[in-house]
């Protein structure tokens, strides 16, 4: 019963953290972005609602899992097979007016290599728009005060999931493969400020879910919702 309903909470959130991407990407882009690169495009269903979104009319991704690339490829998308977590060779520089990515900067060991990156690729003028979890989310911060692993660091170890929190949706399960365990979890400002210190300007953050209040809440405390969301031009 609890986990049905922890389920639900995040399923909530998450949808509404991928409206925030699609309004931030129109708003970004004016409806009208030339090429897309979807950093961690996984099967290129919601790269495909992105490009559409943006009004794309060539659409690219970066996945380094053969068969998420293989579908992605299906749907007509540009895959690059290349890992986040090193500079994206053979790209080139300033090729897209828009680059996405949703949950993959919390998994890669060089953020400062995956943000330069993407500064890199976009043209200049171009928009980014990159999502995660927020680490002073209040579900969080009372999983600290009680001395557990906070949620968004629950998937740290190659035994287990869930590992430090009774409450880990995950806890108990088999442990998650090295590339999507996570590494480097953001607050609010640090990921703000990592998008500025890399040269990125009119940076824009929203949030998504207030666990566990209704997710639109998030949207009025973006410093304590469960994900967090910056948009930011070169």
């Amino acid at each position: 019963m609890l986990n049905a309903f922890l389920t639900r909470m995040y399923a909530a959130a998450s949808d509404l953290n991928r409206a925030n991407l699609i309004s931030l990407l129109r708003a970004g882009t004016l409806g009208n972005a030339e090429r897309l690169i979807d950093i961690g495009c996984d099967d290129g269903a919601w790269t495909a609602q992105l490009a559409e979104a943006a009004g794309a009319r060539e659409v690219h991704g970066v996945e380094i899992v053969a068969e998420a690339a293989e579908a992605a490829e299906q749907k007509g998308i540009r895959v690059w097979r290349i890992d986040a977590n090193v500079p994206l060779q053979g790209v080139p520089d300033d090729s897209f007016d828009a680059v996405h990515s949703n949950q993959v900067i919390e998994h890669v060991t060089d953020v400062d290599t995956f943000v330069s990156e993407i500064y890199r690729i976009l043209k200049p003028g171009g928009y980014a728009v990159v999502s995660t979890e927020n680490g002073s989310s209040w579900h969080n911060v009372g999983a600290a005060v009680l001395g557990w692993q906070i949620f968004s660091s629950t998937n740290v170890s190659g035994r287990v999931a869930g590992l430090g929190n009774p409450f880990a949706l995950q806890r108990g399960k088999a442990a998650f493969s090295p590339a999507w365990r996570h590494k480097t979890i953001f607050n609010y400002r640090g990921l703000l400020e990592m998008f500025v210190v890399h040269g990125f300007r009119e940076v824009t953050m929203r949030g998504a879910g207030y666990f566990p209040l209704p997710a639109w809440l998030g949207r009025l405390d973006v410093r304590h919702s469960a994900f967090i969301t910056i948009g930011a031009r070169k």
